[in-house]
């Protein structure tokens, strides 16, 4: 229960912090959302930060690891896990698994949204 716990404290800290980042920043420059863009290079550095220092130093702590790479980056950018993920797929050299997820999730995840508008007409 405590590591569900400090994933949902996180994950409202770092959604919370997203939130203002994108509505201070992406009025910045029209047609670009600066914030978000911003937010997801920062979320992955700071997921890659924190795993990274974990595995070098071989120190485990999954409670710090629930609010943080979880919670927090989780919260904060669902793209830094992709990133890692795909960081985890090079590294292995999974080649192939790569470019699918890489392609598959940019191409479906747009097609998604638009299908999601798409059946929203008829719920209406």
């Amino acid at each position: 229960m405590k590591p569900l716990l400090l994933v949902i404290l996180g994950g409202g800290i770092g959604s919370g912090l997203r939130y203002l980042v994108s509505q201070y920043l992406n009025p910045l420059i029209s047609g670009f959302y600066l914030g978000t863009f911003l937010v997801n290079v920062v979320g992955c550095l700071l997921i890659g930060l924190l795993l990274g220092t974990t595995l070098r130093t071989g120190s485990t702590n999954p409670a710090q690891a629930a609010l943080l790479a979880t919670g927090f980056c989780g919260g904060f950018t669902t793209f830094s896990t992709f990133g890692l993920e795909q960081f985890l797929l090079l590294k292995q050299g999974s080649y192939l698994p790569f470019l699918a997820y890489s392609l598959g999730s940019i191409a479906l995840g747009i097609g998604a949204v638009m299908l999601g508008f798409w059946l929203a007409r008829f719920l209406a």
